[in-house]
């Protein structure tokens, strides 16, 4: 949620977050402010939100938000050296500060160093810079005395760019993300919720479950925790109306069921399931 959301009611006035307690649905909050450029880089960014953040994760916690999300944002350029070595460090060391505070006040940080899709970049690109990444962001979390068992990680998933011309495979994605974790990231950490930055509906879902279905060590919970990739036909089917409510939860359930199954790396696909990409260049929210 964001704060607005977290503090509104239904219309007869009952708190949103005590009706999702009631079905047993634990709330969490999104804490950072956006992002703001680093000086002297080549439009990198750092994360911005961290004035009075321990006053408000503890006003969140007793909201009854039991979790928050800080998302950092990197991108892949070859040409003007992007990952820089500065805006790996500050992301890197800004996710571990906002998981300190957040675990000084009851909450689960949720890590989300995203690498964006955007640049015409191969899979093999992505693997050596998200690895990297990956392993700066935890050395920070250990210097900052991080408890890992109370942490989850929000990662991009291992793909080519989005104006790369060689498209890689289920397969192949997966095998890629499961290495880099593999690498990377230790097995004290409980969960890894993908991103799906900018994929099909249909797509997150077969890369997941290609994930899954890996004969590789796995050590963590490999799951979802997409946007747009769980939401865009619920949204589009909804458009707000009262009157598409149904119509709404059941396209919501049917990705819902989806990503579950392909959590498990039982995912047969579906052939109604939305292929229509929803890739935004540079996004933000």
């Amino acid at each position: 949620m964001y704060e607005e959301t977290l503090y509104q009611k239904t219309d007869d006035g009952t708190p949103f977050v005590d009706i999702l307690k009631s079905k047993g649905i634990y709330c969490g909050i999104k804490v950072d402010k956006g992002v703001c450029p680093i000086r002297g880089t080549n439009g990198e960014t750092y994360t911005q939100g961290f004035d009075g953040l321990a006053d408000r994760c503890a006003k969140y916690y007793q909201q009854g938000a039991r979790f928050a999300k800080w998302r950092a944002v990197l991108k892949i350029d070859a040409s003007t050296g992007c990952p820089s070595a500065i805006a790996v460090k500050e992301n890197a060391n800004g996710l571990a500060r906002y998981a300190a505070i957040c675990q000084d006040n009851g909450l689960v940080p949720i890590v989300e160093p995203e690498i964006l899709m955007d640049g015409e970049h191969s899979i093999e690109v992505t693997v050596k810079i998200t690895e990297h990444v990956l392993a700066e962001v935890y050395k920070a979390l250990h210097d900052a005395n991080i408890l890992l068992e109370g942490t989850l990680l929000k990662p991009n998933m291992v793909i080519q760019g989005s104006e790369c011309k060689t498209l890689s495979s289920n397969a192949q994605i997966g095998h890629a993300t499961v290495t880099v974790l593999s690498r990377t990231v230790p097995v004290a950490v409980p969960g890894v919720t993908f991103l799906s930055g900018g994929q099909s509906e249909e797509q997150a879902s077969l890369n997941l479950n290609a994930m899954n279905s890996l004969d590789m060590k796995r050590p963590w919970t490999l799951t979802f925790s997409y946007g747009r990739a769980l939401q865009a036909s619920c949204l589009k089917a909804w458009q707000g109306k009262k009157e598409n409510v149904a119509a709404a939860q059941a396209a919501l359930l049917e990705r819902a069921k989806a990503n579950g199954e392909a959590s498990l790396g039982k995912y047969k696909g579906s052939e109604s399931a939305s292929n229509e990409s929803l890739f935004v260049s540079n996004y933000s929210y």
